[in-house]
């Protein structure tokens, strides 16, 4: 008898597998969340201690985070498709759309750089930061923040800022617009009223000589040529950065948890890209800003800004070459040195100063895409995300070309064209690696589409050449919505990474169907679920979900 039960339950299964419980309804996927309803009241600004940011960030949370213990959580802020909509937060643009170079290199646009129109008026200092800056309005009255490369650093940081701030943008982010120019001493005039301001908001008067002290503490040319980094002010009242957990509570509009949005937990793929490792909440901003359609309305909009340490530059600067793969204070590394008396070779000490002025130590061979970290591990969304996550920033980054990439290069305006072409390779060495790491923790199909009775995919990792179209083969199941078998087939790759196999729709009133993808290659196997459905009205098919499991 017991026999017997075991084949009925063993029959059954076979008919009916464990499918995911997940199900989609028979709808276009949505394009765009609606967060910009109306803010009327200024949300608050929440003060920023960087002290008690880098305790919290590196002892407390941490700890109270385990103690919590928390389960682990899939993202929310994805379509049916399994993509991040358009938002406040994120705007698709390369991964959506063509993006020319001639875009990326004039990206984000807006009123242009301010060096045709000089004098520029020195109205006060920044506040806050390591390095020399003030907030000017040139000829035409537009403010903007002002820069310079430290002192034994030429073009270095004002060159990385652009480059990120181009590549940033292009990966959906939103940034401050930004420009390399060139002044002389005389092109700064001080404002009768300008003040020296400090963290606090104290502020004093800002006098000549003051002002030639602090110049004096910056890179120069011979003939007294300043190259610096001007940063338009961004439009709106200034928020303060946005919490690395919870939402913002004054803000209608913001209702899915930081710590579990698809489009801060994927930016790990960018961030070990760039090795942006600066990450905190002083270099996140969020503005209540005015509609353009209608300014009586507001609503937040968020941005990253102030990524001049990045590509390498934070290591060089600092003479810290372990930034990228140790936390500034990382219990485990401090406990290995302990445990073998500091004879375990570390991977970042072979890390080498950079060839050419104008780079960061940007590494290639010593980089690792699964183990990169930033400064602190205090900016929680990058340290939760999951392998979808990443291979969801993984996918973006990697439709990035040279000539995209050699465009964000460009606008830097290095002086040196050998240390563009070594940022360039450098770059697409890294892009390549973070492509093929997180690809193959994936089943890296993408870009599904039926039609003429076949369904159509590409195969991620042979687009990419990582893997060779001949060593892949695709097994097909579709199912009902109840998990009943209605039929199978099989497929070899294409050679170019696109295959197309024929689509069995179940027999219901929609034909809702799930397609059950298996890849197999050498060394690995993977599945991806492809749910169909006829579209009301035209009774045509289409995709209406996506679940990578």
């Amino acid at each position: 008898m017991r026999a017997f039960i075991t084949i009925l339950v063993l029959a059954s299964c076979a008919t009916k597998p464990a499918l995911p419980p997940v199900r989609f309804t028979n709808a276009p996927p949505a394009l765009a969340v609606n967060d910009r309803r109306d803010v009327p009241r200024q949300p608050h600004e929440p003060e920023f201690v960087r002290w008690l940011y880098n305790f919290d960030g590196q002892f407390h949370r941490r700890i109270t985070r385990a103690l919590e213990l928390r389960r682990p959580q899939r993202a929310l802020g994805v379509n049916a498709l399994d993509e991040v909509p358009n938002s406040t937060w994120f705007t698709n643009r390369i991964g959506a759309r063509f993006v020319s170079p001639e875009e990326i290199f004039a990206a984000p646009g807006g009123v242009g750089s301010p060096e045709a129109h000089k004098p520029w008026t020195i109205v006060s200092t920044k506040a806050g930061g390591a390095t020399v800056g003030f907030i000017i309005k040139d000829a035409r009255g537009e403010k903007f923040l002002l820069k310079f490369d430290p002192l034994g650093h030429p073009e270095t940081e004002t060159a990385t800022h652009v480059i990120m701030g181009k590549l940033l943008w292009a990966f959906g982010l939103n940034v401050t617009e930004d420009y390399v120019a060139y002044i002389a001493k005389h092109d700064l005039v001080l404002a009768t009223d300008a003040v020296v301001k400090d963290e606090f908001g104290h502020k004093r008067p800002l006098d000549q000589r003051e002002l030639d002290t602090r110049l004096a503490t910056i890179e120069a040319s011979t003939d007294g040529t300043m190259r610096v980094l001007v940063s338009h002010w961004l439009s709106g009242k200034p928020l303060g950065g946005h919490a690395f957990e919870g939402v913002r509570e004054d803000d209608p509009n913001d209702r899915i948890p930081h710590e579990l949005r698809r489009d801060l937990r994927g930016a790990y793929a960018l961030f070990s890209w760039l090795d942006h490792n600066d990450i905190h909440g002083a270099n996140v901003l969020d503005m209540w800003v005015a509609d353009p359609g209608d300014p009586q309305r507001h609503y937040v909009k968020h941005y990253w800004i102030d990524f001049g340490t990045a590509l390498g530059f934070a290591a060089h600067k600092n003479r810290e070459p372990r930034f990228g793969f140790e936390f500034y204070l990382d219990f485990a590394a401090v406990a290995s040195s302990l445990v073998t008396f500091g004879a375990l070779d570390r991977t970042w000490e072979h890390r080498r100063d950079p060839p050419v002025r104008g780079v960061g130590m940007l590494e290639t061979e010593l980089y690792d895409p699964g183990t990169w970290v930033s400064s602190t591990p205090a900016y929680v969304p990058i340290y939760i995300a999951d392998r979808i996550d990443k291979f969801w920033g993984a996918k973006i980054i990697m439709r990035f070309t040279r000539e995209q990439i050699a465009a964000a290069v460009d606008s830097a305006r290095l002086s040196d064209p050998r240390a563009a072409t070594w940022l360039v390779d450098r770059l697409i060495a890294r892009q390549r690696a973070t492509g093929r790491y997180w690809f193959e923790r994936v089943n890296p199909l993408d870009d599904f589409a039926i039609g003429d009775g076949t369904l159509c995919f590409k195969d991620l990792s042979i687009a990419a050449a990582f893997v060779a179209a001949r060593t892949t083969s695709y097994d097909l199941r579709f199912y009902d919505r109840n998990g009943n078998t209605v039929g199978s087939t099989q497929a070899r790759a294409g050679d170019i990474g696109v295959t197309c196999a024929n689509a069995i729709l179940a027999g219901d009133e929609d034909g809702y169907t799930i397609v059950r993808i298996d890849t197999t290659r050498a060394r690995f196997s993977g599945t991806t679920y492809v749910h169909l459905a006829r579209t009301p009205g035209t009774n045509a098919p289409r995709v209406i979900g996506i679940w990578r499991p």
